[in-house]
Protein backbone atom coordinates (compact mmCIF):
# COMPACT_ATOMS: atom_id res chain seq x y z
CA UNK A 1 0.00 0.00 0.00
CA UNK A 2 2.90 2.40 0.73
CA UNK A 3 4.13 2.06 -2.87
CA UNK A 4 0.72 3.12 -4.21
CA UNK A 5 0.33 6.17 -1.98
CA UNK A 6 2.52 8.61 -4.02
CA UNK A 7 0.71 7.79 -7.26
CA UNK A 8 -2.63 8.23 -5.53
CA UNK A 9 -1.55 11.55 -4.02
CA UNK A 10 -0.27 12.72 -7.40
CA UNK A 11 -3.58 11.92 -9.08
CA UNK A 12 -5.59 13.65 -6.32
CA UNK A 13 -3.48 16.79 -6.66
CA UNK A 14 -3.89 16.90 -10.46
CA UNK A 15 -7.65 16.47 -10.04
CA UNK A 16 -7.86 19.19 -7.38
CA UNK A 17 -5.88 21.76 -9.38
CA UNK A 18 -7.73 20.92 -12.59
CA UNK A 19 -11.04 21.42 -10.77
CA UNK A 20 -9.94 24.78 -9.38
CA UNK A 21 -8.95 25.95 -12.86
CA UNK A 22 -12.13 24.76 -14.54
CA UNK A 23 -14.42 26.27 -11.95
CA UNK A 24 -12.59 29.59 -11.98
CA UNK A 25 -11.28 29.40 -8.43
CA UNK A 26 -7.88 29.70 -10.09
CA UNK A 27 -8.42 32.50 -12.57
CA UNK A 28 -6.96 32.67 -16.07
CA UNK A 29 -3.51 34.23 -15.94
CA UNK A 30 -2.90 33.36 -12.29
CA UNK A 31 0.68 32.41 -11.50
CA UNK A 32 0.98 29.04 -9.80
CA UNK A 33 3.59 28.29 -7.13
CA UNK A 34 7.06 27.25 -8.25
CA UNK A 35 7.73 23.53 -8.41
CA UNK A 36 9.53 23.76 -5.07
CA UNK A 37 6.77 25.91 -3.64
CA UNK A 38 4.08 23.40 -4.65
CA UNK A 39 6.19 20.55 -3.26
CA UNK A 40 6.58 22.31 0.08
CA UNK A 41 2.92 23.30 0.27
CA UNK A 42 1.61 19.82 -0.53
CA UNK A 43 4.31 17.77 1.17
CA UNK A 44 5.45 16.01 -2.00
CA UNK A 45 8.74 15.57 -3.80
CA UNK A 46 9.84 18.23 -6.29
CA UNK A 47 9.88 15.62 -9.04
CA UNK A 48 6.23 14.86 -8.26
CA UNK A 49 5.35 18.56 -8.40
CA UNK A 50 7.05 18.77 -11.80
CA UNK A 51 4.99 15.82 -12.99
CA UNK A 52 1.77 17.46 -11.74
CA UNK A 53 2.46 20.62 -13.74
CA UNK A 54 3.44 18.61 -16.82
CA UNK A 55 0.12 16.76 -16.56
CA UNK A 56 -1.86 19.99 -16.29
CA UNK A 57 0.00 21.41 -19.28
CA UNK A 58 -0.78 18.29 -21.35
CA UNK A 59 -4.45 18.79 -20.45
CA UNK A 60 -4.30 22.34 -21.81
CA UNK A 61 -4.98 23.96 -18.44
CA UNK A 62 -1.65 25.65 -17.71
CA UNK A 63 1.30 27.01 -19.68
CA UNK A 64 4.93 27.30 -18.71
CA UNK A 65 6.89 30.44 -19.58
CA UNK A 66 10.67 30.20 -19.44
CA UNK A 67 12.04 32.25 -16.56
CA UNK A 68 8.60 33.42 -15.43
CA UNK A 69 6.78 30.36 -14.10
CA UNK A 70 3.58 28.38 -14.67
CA UNK A 71 0.32 30.18 -15.41
CA UNK A 72 -3.35 29.21 -15.66
CA UNK A 73 -4.52 29.27 -19.27
CA UNK A 74 -7.61 31.11 -20.44
CA UNK A 75 -10.42 28.59 -20.96
CA UNK A 76 -12.95 30.45 -23.07
CA UNK A 77 -15.69 27.77 -23.17
CA UNK A 78 -17.16 26.85 -19.75
CA UNK A 79 -16.04 23.33 -18.96
CA UNK A 80 -18.74 20.71 -18.79
CA UNK A 81 -21.33 22.73 -20.72
CA UNK A 82 -20.86 21.11 -24.11
CA UNK A 83 -19.07 18.40 -26.03
CA UNK A 84 -17.11 20.53 -28.46
CA UNK A 85 -15.02 22.30 -25.85
CA UNK A 86 -12.14 22.60 -28.29
CA UNK A 87 -12.61 23.62 -31.88
CA UNK A 88 -12.30 20.57 -34.13
CA UNK A 89 -9.62 21.23 -36.75
CA UNK A 90 -10.79 20.97 -40.37
CA UNK A 91 -8.50 18.01 -41.02
CA UNK A 92 -9.40 16.18 -37.79
CA UNK A 93 -11.46 13.01 -37.58
CA UNK A 94 -14.40 13.92 -35.36
CA UNK A 95 -15.22 11.26 -32.79
CA UNK A 96 -16.67 13.88 -30.44
CA UNK A 97 -19.97 14.52 -32.21
CA UNK A 98 -22.41 12.45 -34.26
CA UNK A 99 -23.79 13.68 -37.56
CA UNK A 100 -24.57 10.39 -39.32
CA UNK A 101 -25.51 10.66 -42.98
CA UNK A 102 -26.32 8.08 -45.64
CA UNK A 103 -25.55 8.11 -49.35
CA UNK A 104 -28.44 9.46 -51.40
CA UNK A 105 -29.97 11.72 -48.73
CA UNK A 106 -29.16 14.84 -50.74
CA UNK A 107 -30.94 13.38 -53.76
CA UNK A 108 -34.01 12.70 -51.61
CA UNK A 109 -33.99 16.29 -50.46
CA UNK A 110 -33.61 17.56 -54.01
CA UNK A 111 -36.65 15.58 -55.13
CA UNK A 112 -38.73 16.62 -52.13
CA UNK A 113 -37.94 20.30 -52.66
CA UNK A 114 -39.17 19.96 -56.23
CA UNK A 115 -42.42 18.44 -54.93
CA UNK A 116 -42.83 21.21 -52.35
CA UNK A 117 -42.18 23.83 -55.05
CA UNK A 118 -44.90 22.30 -57.23
CA UNK A 119 -47.46 22.11 -54.43
CA UNK A 120 -50.48 24.35 -54.38
CA UNK A 121 -49.86 25.86 -50.94
CA UNK A 122 -46.33 27.16 -51.46
CA UNK A 123 -47.34 30.72 -50.59
CA UNK A 124 -48.47 29.57 -47.16
CA UNK A 125 -44.90 28.51 -46.33
CA UNK A 126 -43.79 32.14 -46.58
CA UNK A 127 -46.08 33.20 -43.75
CA UNK A 128 -46.06 32.74 -39.99
CA UNK A 129 -47.33 29.35 -38.86
CA UNK A 130 -49.27 28.37 -35.72
CA UNK A 131 -46.81 28.35 -32.84
CA UNK A 132 -47.07 24.62 -32.19
CA UNK A 133 -47.41 23.66 -35.86
CA UNK A 134 -50.24 23.38 -38.37
CA UNK A 135 -52.92 20.75 -37.57
CA UNK A 136 -51.95 18.65 -40.59
CA UNK A 137 -48.29 18.68 -39.54
CA UNK A 138 -49.14 17.61 -35.99
CA UNK A 139 -51.30 14.85 -37.44
CA UNK A 140 -48.30 13.62 -39.45
CA UNK A 141 -46.20 13.57 -36.28
CA UNK A 142 -48.97 11.72 -34.42
CA UNK A 143 -48.96 8.96 -37.06
CA UNK A 144 -45.18 8.72 -36.83
CA UNK A 145 -45.23 8.51 -33.04
CA UNK A 146 -47.88 5.81 -33.16
CA UNK A 147 -45.35 3.61 -34.96
CA UNK A 148 -43.05 4.21 -32.00
CA UNK A 149 -45.65 3.11 -29.48
CA UNK A 150 -47.09 6.49 -28.49
CA UNK A 151 -50.77 7.14 -29.19
CA UNK A 152 -51.28 10.87 -28.83
CA UNK A 153 -53.96 13.23 -30.01
CA UNK A 154 -52.43 15.90 -32.30
CA UNK A 155 -53.64 18.54 -29.81
CA UNK A 156 -51.03 17.18 -27.37
CA UNK A 157 -48.19 17.57 -29.91
CA UNK A 158 -45.98 20.59 -30.50
CA UNK A 159 -43.58 20.89 -33.45
CA UNK A 160 -40.23 22.39 -32.45
CA UNK A 161 -36.97 23.43 -34.06
CA UNK A 162 -35.21 20.20 -33.10
CA UNK A 163 -35.14 18.09 -29.96
CA UNK A 164 -32.83 20.53 -28.15
CA UNK A 165 -35.40 23.27 -28.70
CA UNK A 166 -38.02 20.87 -27.37
CA UNK A 167 -35.99 20.39 -24.19
CA UNK A 168 -35.43 24.15 -23.94
CA UNK A 169 -39.12 25.04 -24.07
CA UNK A 170 -39.88 22.26 -21.58
CA UNK A 171 -37.42 23.73 -19.08
CA UNK A 172 -38.46 27.30 -19.84
CA UNK A 173 -42.18 26.66 -19.55
CA UNK A 174 -42.48 24.06 -16.82
CA UNK A 175 -39.59 24.66 -14.41
CA UNK A 176 -38.33 27.60 -12.36
CA UNK A 177 -34.90 28.73 -11.24
CA UNK A 178 -33.79 26.70 -8.24
CA UNK A 179 -36.01 23.72 -9.02
CA UNK A 180 -34.47 20.35 -8.21
CA UNK A 181 -34.17 18.06 -11.23
CA UNK A 182 -32.96 14.48 -10.90
CA UNK A 183 -30.57 13.44 -13.67
CA UNK A 184 -28.29 10.49 -14.30
CA UNK A 185 -24.76 10.93 -12.97
CA UNK A 186 -23.72 10.72 -16.62
CA UNK A 187 -26.13 12.47 -18.95
CA UNK A 188 -26.60 14.44 -22.18
CA UNK A 189 -24.49 17.64 -22.08
CA UNK A 190 -27.19 19.67 -23.82
CA UNK A 191 -29.44 19.29 -20.78
CA UNK A 192 -26.61 20.49 -18.56
CA UNK A 193 -26.39 23.62 -20.71
CA UNK A 194 -30.10 24.26 -20.16
CA UNK A 195 -29.83 23.62 -16.43
CA UNK A 196 -27.01 26.14 -16.19
CA UNK A 197 -28.86 28.74 -18.25
CA UNK A 198 -32.10 28.40 -16.27
CA UNK A 199 -30.35 27.89 -12.91
CA UNK A 200 -31.79 24.48 -12.15
CA UNK A 201 -30.43 22.44 -9.26
CA UNK A 202 -29.31 19.15 -10.81
CA UNK A 203 -29.19 16.17 -8.45
CA UNK A 204 -27.16 13.26 -9.88
CA UNK A 205 -28.55 9.76 -9.58
CA UNK A 206 -25.97 6.94 -9.61
CA UNK A 207 -26.04 4.73 -12.68
CA UNK A 208 -26.12 0.95 -13.01
CA UNK A 209 -25.58 -1.29 -16.03
CA UNK A 210 -29.28 -1.10 -16.97
CA UNK A 211 -30.28 2.42 -15.99
CA UNK A 212 -30.46 4.81 -13.06
CA UNK A 213 -30.23 3.48 -9.53
CA UNK A 214 -33.93 3.58 -8.67
CA UNK A 215 -33.32 3.02 -4.96
CA UNK A 216 -31.20 6.17 -4.95
CA UNK A 217 -33.85 8.05 -6.93
CA UNK A 218 -36.56 6.99 -4.47
CA UNK A 219 -34.41 8.16 -1.56
CA UNK A 220 -33.71 11.46 -3.29
CA UNK A 221 -37.39 12.11 -3.95
CA UNK A 222 -38.17 11.33 -0.31
CA UNK A 223 -35.65 13.86 0.98
CA UNK A 224 -35.68 16.69 -1.57
CA UNK A 225 -38.47 18.47 -3.51
CA UNK A 226 -37.67 16.97 -6.92
CA UNK A 227 -39.71 18.82 -9.56
CA UNK A 228 -38.66 16.74 -12.57
CA UNK A 229 -36.68 13.68 -13.62
CA UNK A 230 -34.75 14.00 -16.87
CA UNK A 231 -34.25 10.56 -18.36
CA UNK A 232 -33.25 8.75 -21.57
CA UNK A 233 -34.85 5.33 -21.07
CA UNK A 234 -34.34 4.12 -24.64
CA UNK A 235 -30.72 4.25 -25.76
CA UNK A 236 -29.11 6.44 -23.18
CA UNK A 237 -26.46 8.96 -24.20
CA UNK A 238 -23.62 8.22 -23.42
CA UNK A 239 -24.01 4.72 -21.86
CA UNK A 240 -26.35 3.16 -24.42
CA UNK A 241 -28.65 1.37 -22.00
CA UNK A 242 -32.32 0.54 -22.64
CA UNK A 243 -34.15 0.52 -19.32
CA UNK A 244 -36.07 -2.76 -18.85
CA UNK A 245 -39.86 -2.59 -18.77
CA UNK A 246 -40.10 -3.52 -15.07
CA UNK A 247 -37.73 -0.69 -14.15
CA UNK A 248 -39.73 1.74 -16.28
CA UNK A 249 -42.82 0.79 -14.32
CA UNK A 250 -40.96 1.39 -11.07
CA UNK A 251 -39.68 4.77 -12.31
CA UNK A 252 -43.24 5.79 -13.14
CA UNK A 253 -44.35 4.58 -9.70
CA UNK A 254 -41.73 6.77 -8.02
CA UNK A 255 -42.91 9.75 -10.04
CA UNK A 256 -46.54 9.13 -9.11
CA UNK A 257 -45.73 8.81 -5.42
CA UNK A 258 -43.52 11.87 -5.18
CA UNK A 259 -44.90 14.11 -7.91
CA UNK A 260 -42.02 14.98 -10.27
CA UNK A 261 -42.62 15.47 -13.96
CA UNK A 262 -40.90 12.92 -16.22
CA UNK A 263 -38.94 14.47 -19.11
CA UNK A 264 -38.30 11.67 -21.59
CA UNK A 265 -35.55 12.35 -24.15
CA UNK A 266 -35.92 9.93 -27.07
CA UNK A 267 -33.44 11.46 -29.52
CA UNK A 268 -31.60 8.17 -30.08
CA UNK A 269 -34.54 5.84 -29.39
CA UNK A 270 -35.01 5.07 -33.09
CA UNK A 271 -31.81 2.99 -33.02
CA UNK A 272 -33.20 0.41 -30.58
CA UNK A 273 -35.26 -2.37 -32.15
CA UNK A 274 -38.37 -3.51 -30.23
CA UNK A 275 -37.70 -1.54 -27.03
CA UNK A 276 -40.20 -1.49 -24.15
CA UNK A 277 -42.99 1.10 -24.46
CA UNK A 278 -41.91 4.73 -23.97
CA UNK A 279 -42.78 6.36 -20.66
CA UNK A 280 -45.18 8.64 -22.55
CA UNK A 281 -47.13 5.59 -23.68
CA UNK A 282 -47.57 4.25 -20.15
CA UNK A 283 -47.78 7.49 -18.17
CA UNK A 284 -48.93 10.22 -20.60
CA UNK A 285 -50.35 12.36 -17.81
CA UNK A 286 -46.99 12.93 -16.10
CA UNK A 287 -44.54 12.68 -19.03
CA UNK A 288 -43.21 15.20 -21.52
CA UNK A 289 -41.74 13.23 -24.43
CA UNK A 290 -39.12 14.92 -26.62
CA UNK A 291 -37.71 13.59 -29.89
CA UNK A 292 -36.78 14.80 -33.35
CA UNK A 293 -35.24 14.08 -36.74
CA UNK A 294 -31.75 15.54 -36.37
CA UNK A 295 -30.10 12.25 -35.45
CA UNK A 296 -32.39 9.88 -37.29
CA UNK A 297 -32.49 11.82 -40.58
CA UNK A 298 -30.10 14.79 -40.80
CA UNK A 299 -28.62 17.28 -38.35
CA UNK A 300 -29.62 20.13 -40.64
CA UNK A 301 -33.29 19.14 -40.52
CA UNK A 302 -34.11 20.99 -37.32
CA UNK A 303 -37.55 19.55 -36.66
CA UNK A 304 -38.49 18.06 -33.29
CA UNK A 305 -41.61 16.89 -31.50
CA UNK A 306 -42.90 17.36 -27.99
CA UNK A 307 -45.79 15.30 -26.62
CA UNK A 308 -47.18 16.69 -23.39
CA UNK A 309 -50.13 16.31 -21.02
CA UNK A 310 -52.98 18.60 -22.19
CA UNK A 311 -52.61 20.89 -19.19
CA UNK A 312 -48.97 21.59 -20.11
CA UNK A 313 -49.52 22.42 -23.79
CA UNK A 314 -50.47 26.13 -23.41
CA UNK A 315 -47.32 26.91 -21.42
CA UNK A 316 -45.15 25.07 -23.93
CA UNK A 317 -46.83 26.89 -26.80
CA UNK A 318 -46.06 30.25 -25.17
CA UNK A 319 -42.41 29.20 -24.85
CA UNK A 320 -42.27 28.43 -28.58
CA UNK A 321 -43.73 31.85 -29.31
CA UNK A 322 -41.13 33.49 -27.07
CA UNK A 323 -38.19 31.66 -28.65
CA UNK A 324 -38.78 30.90 -32.35
CA UNK A 325 -42.45 31.91 -32.90
CA UNK A 326 -42.80 28.73 -34.97
CA UNK A 327 -40.64 26.06 -36.53
CA UNK A 328 -39.63 27.20 -40.06
CA UNK A 329 -42.43 26.19 -42.40
CA UNK A 330 -40.22 24.91 -45.21
CA UNK A 331 -38.27 22.45 -43.07
CA UNK A 332 -41.49 21.32 -41.42
CA UNK A 333 -43.04 20.72 -44.84
CA UNK A 334 -40.06 18.60 -45.91
CA UNK A 335 -40.10 16.65 -42.64
CA UNK A 336 -43.82 15.92 -42.77
CA UNK A 337 -43.65 14.74 -46.37
CA UNK A 338 -40.95 12.31 -45.33
CA UNK A 339 -42.96 11.22 -42.29
CA UNK A 340 -45.98 10.51 -44.48
CA UNK A 341 -44.33 8.85 -47.50
CA UNK A 342 -42.19 6.38 -45.52
CA UNK A 343 -38.85 8.12 -46.10
CA UNK A 344 -38.25 8.58 -42.36
CA UNK A 345 -38.98 4.92 -41.61
CA UNK A 346 -36.70 3.86 -44.47
CA UNK A 347 -33.80 6.09 -43.41
CA UNK A 348 -34.14 5.10 -39.76
CA UNK A 349 -33.94 1.42 -40.69
CA UNK A 350 -30.84 2.05 -42.79
CA UNK A 351 -29.24 4.01 -39.97
CA UNK A 352 -29.92 1.20 -37.51
CA UNK A 353 -28.02 -1.12 -39.86
CA UNK A 354 -25.25 1.45 -40.27
CA UNK A 355 -24.92 1.99 -36.52
CA UNK A 356 -24.86 -1.76 -35.91
CA UNK A 357 -22.05 -2.17 -38.45
CA UNK A 358 -20.06 0.69 -36.91
CA UNK A 359 -20.53 -0.67 -33.40
CA UNK A 360 -19.31 -4.09 -34.58
CA UNK A 361 -16.30 -2.40 -36.20
CA UNK A 362 -15.54 -0.63 -32.92
CA UNK A 363 -15.74 -3.97 -31.12
CA UNK A 364 -13.15 -5.40 -33.51
CA UNK A 365 -10.73 -2.47 -33.43
CA UNK A 366 -11.01 -1.82 -29.67
CA UNK A 367 -10.90 -5.52 -28.73
CA UNK A 368 -9.60 -6.05 -25.23
CA UNK A 369 -10.69 -2.62 -23.99
CA UNK A 370 -13.73 -2.39 -21.65
CA UNK A 371 -16.32 -0.89 -24.01
CA UNK A 372 -19.82 0.01 -22.84
CA UNK A 373 -22.61 0.59 -25.33
CA UNK A 374 -25.60 -0.67 -27.25
CA UNK A 375 -25.15 -3.03 -30.24
CA UNK A 376 -26.83 -0.55 -32.59
CA UNK A 377 -25.79 2.82 -31.20
CA UNK A 378 -23.65 5.50 -32.78
CA UNK A 379 -21.42 5.92 -29.73
CA UNK A 380 -19.44 3.85 -27.28
CA UNK A 381 -18.20 4.57 -23.76
CA UNK A 382 -14.60 3.62 -23.06
CA UNK A 383 -13.69 3.44 -19.35
CA UNK A 384 -9.99 3.94 -18.70
CA UNK A 385 -7.67 2.38 -16.11
CA UNK A 386 -7.70 3.98 -12.67
CA UNK A 387 -4.35 5.69 -13.21
CA UNK A 388 -5.18 7.00 -16.70
CA UNK A 389 -5.96 10.63 -17.48
CA UNK A 390 -8.73 11.15 -20.02
CA UNK A 391 -7.72 14.77 -20.66
CA UNK A 392 -4.18 13.70 -21.41
CA UNK A 393 -5.37 11.04 -23.83
CA UNK A 394 -7.73 13.49 -25.52
CA UNK A 395 -4.86 15.95 -25.94
CA UNK A 396 -2.59 13.22 -27.35
CA UNK A 397 -5.27 12.17 -29.82
CA UNK A 398 -5.89 15.80 -30.70
CA UNK A 399 -2.26 16.18 -31.74
CA UNK A 400 -2.90 13.25 -34.07
CA UNK A 401 -5.93 15.05 -35.53
CA UNK A 402 -8.54 12.95 -33.72
CA UNK A 403 -11.21 14.72 -31.66
CA UNK A 404 -12.78 12.76 -28.79
CA UNK A 405 -14.87 13.62 -25.72
CA UNK A 406 -13.89 12.96 -22.14
CA UNK A 407 -16.42 12.14 -19.44
CA UNK A 408 -16.49 15.68 -18.10
CA UNK A 409 -19.19 17.17 -20.37
CA UNK A 410 -21.50 14.28 -19.41
CA UNK A 411 -20.82 14.32 -15.66
CA UNK A 412 -23.30 15.81 -13.20
CA UNK A 413 -21.73 14.57 -9.95
CA UNK A 414 -18.59 15.75 -8.18
CA UNK A 415 -16.75 12.65 -9.35
CA UNK A 416 -15.69 12.64 -12.99
CA UNK A 417 -14.77 9.15 -14.20
CA UNK A 418 -11.75 8.66 -16.41
CA UNK A 419 -13.36 7.65 -19.70
CA UNK A 420 -13.69 8.56 -23.35
CA UNK A 421 -16.93 8.81 -25.27
CA UNK A 422 -16.41 7.93 -28.93
CA UNK A 423 -18.97 9.07 -31.50
CA UNK A 424 -18.94 6.59 -34.36
CA UNK A 425 -21.40 8.18 -36.78
CA UNK A 426 -19.37 10.91 -38.48
CA UNK A 427 -16.31 9.46 -40.35
CA UNK A 428 -16.72 7.11 -43.30
CA UNK A 429 -16.25 3.43 -42.28
CA UNK A 430 -12.70 3.07 -43.64
CA UNK A 431 -11.48 6.18 -41.87
CA UNK A 432 -13.34 5.16 -38.74
CA UNK A 433 -11.52 1.83 -38.73
CA UNK A 434 -8.02 3.37 -38.98
CA UNK A 435 -8.93 6.05 -36.44
CA UNK A 436 -10.14 3.52 -33.89
CA UNK A 437 -6.89 1.62 -34.32
CA UNK A 438 -5.05 4.79 -33.39
CA UNK A 439 -7.31 5.32 -30.39
CA UNK A 440 -6.62 1.79 -29.18
CA UNK A 441 -2.87 2.19 -29.65
CA UNK A 442 -2.79 5.49 -27.73
CA UNK A 443 -4.88 4.05 -24.86
CA UNK A 444 -2.73 0.91 -24.62
CA UNK A 445 0.55 2.86 -24.80
CA UNK A 446 -0.63 5.25 -22.12
CA UNK A 447 -1.55 2.32 -19.86
CA UNK A 448 1.89 0.79 -20.38
CA UNK A 449 3.64 4.07 -19.59
CA UNK A 450 1.50 4.54 -16.49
Amino acid sequence: MRRMAPASRYKQLVDALASEIRTGRLAAGARLPTHRGLAAREGIAVVTATRVYAELEAMGLVSREQGRGTFVRDITVPTGHGIDQRAVAPDAVDLSFNYPALPGQADLLRQTLREVAASGDLDSLLRYQPHRGRPQDRASVARHLRRRGITADPDRILVTSGAQHGLAITVMALLDAGDVVAVDALTYPGFKVLAHAFRLDLEPVPVTADGPDLDALEALCATRPVRAVYTMPTLHNPLGWVIPEADRARLIGIARRHGPLLIEDASYAYLAEDPPPPLAATAPDITVHVSGLSKSIATGLRVGFVVAPPSRVPSLERAIRATTWNTPALTTAVACRWLDDGTVDHLEARKRDDARARQALAGQELAGLPMIGHPSSYFTWLPLPDDARADRLAATLGRQHIAVSTAEPFTTSTHTPQALRLALGSPDPDRLRTTLRTVRRVVVEDACQG
